[in-house]
């Protein structure tokens, strides 16, 4: 898992330098549905130039989420912080939004980016999305794009969401994800773990691994293909309230 880390770490460190990268590299521009091309232009408006550049995410989680005011929320693999600060404008001043990330130049960018855009209900940590700085039943909401299929331990990912979601929490994912169909052999020809793609799961995975971890009314709708059998896909479960 280390090597696969560092590999990532590496990869979104320069995405941050040039601010202009793309999460695919070559592989994957702007028609393929990656980047800053899936805000709105009025959601564009409301922060930094540059955090929308530095958008590498296949999705909206914001809108995903359906957010609320007074709502704490965490973005696992915040980048450049661009969902972390549309987070804290939906939760208004009575809530929350953390952001988590490894990669000490997407921090320094994203705080950048929060003085820029003046949003003080936001808080920006280093860490990892299998081990994440905060206490049990923490946050309402856990939002993440294009992230999770990056990490070498899943599991360890999905459990983590559980912990640190209150009781009734949810998740509003976005994510890339496989058809059941292609063979992790398959999924490998269509990229690496840094292109998004060699590190997704199936659709029955992903479903399979929210539930074992005590997720329920879990779904995994794909939204657009990405690559041969590759899709976004939204992704939503529930924390129970018992």
């Amino acid at each position: 898992m280390t090597d696969i880390r560092e590999e990532v770490r590496k990869r979104y460190a320069a995405a941050a330098l040039s601010v202009s990268d793309s999460c695919c590299g070559d592989s994957c521009d702007d028609e393929a549905g990656f980047g800053s091309q899936l805000y709105t232009k009025d959601e564009l408006a409301e922060i930094p130039t540059e955090a929308g550049l530095a958008s590498l995410g296949c999705g909206n989680p914001t809108m995903v989420a359906e957010l609320a005011p007074g709502e704490t929320v965490l973005d696992l693999g915040s980048g450049g912080g661009i969902d972390v600060l549309l987070s804290a404008r939906r939760v208004g001043p009575t809530g929350k939004a953390y952001g988590v990330d490894m990669t000490d130049e997407m921090l320094d960018l994203a705080r950048k980016n929060q003085a820029e855009a003046g949003i003080e209900n936001v808080e920006f940590l280093r860490g990892y999305m299998e081990d994440v700085p905060l206490p049990d039943d923490t946050v309402d909401v856990i939002i993440s794009n294009c992230v999770i299929n990056l990490s070498a331990d899943k599991p360890a990912v999905f459990a983590e969401m559980h912990r640190l979601l209150r009781p009734g929490g949810r998740i509003g994912i976005s994510d890339v994800v496989s058809e059941d169909r292609l063979t992790p052999a398959e999924r490998a020809e269509r990229g690496s773990f840094v292109g998004c793609i060699a590190g997704a799961l199936s659709i029955s995975e992903y479903t399979d691994g929210l539930t074992a971890v005590g997720f329920e009314d879990v779904e995994v709708v794909p939204t657009h293909e990405v690559g041969d059998g590759m899709h976004s896909a939204i992704v939503r479960a529930v924390k129970t309230k018992d």
